[in-house]
């Protein structure tokens, strides 16, 4: 998937997703491993409810690569 595709794919319907997400994008998703970018394409196809609990912390995401892309992706700060 083409980083503009990754980006359009970020913007979410809930407002705590954007924030997470286009930052991450903008800064941190081009120093990825392709194996790592290809998680986070899976991610993102993940529904906004589950993506909301799991980084929240309310739930834990039950693939551990998702998961691993979660704390990933909350330990990157936006500069």
């Amino acid at each position: 998937m083409s980083t503009a595709r990754v980006r359009w794919a970020c913007r979410r319907g809930m407002l705590e997703l954007d924030v997470l997400f286009q930052p991450f994008v903008e800064n941190h998703y081009e120093a990825l491993s392709d194996e790592q970018k290809a998680v986070f394409v899976r991610l993102l196809a993940c529904e906004d409810p589950e993506l909301f609990a799991w980084f929240m912390g309310h739930e834990q995401c039950p693939d551990s690569e998702l998961a691993d892309m979660v704390v990933t992706v909350r330990g990157r700060p936006a500069p």
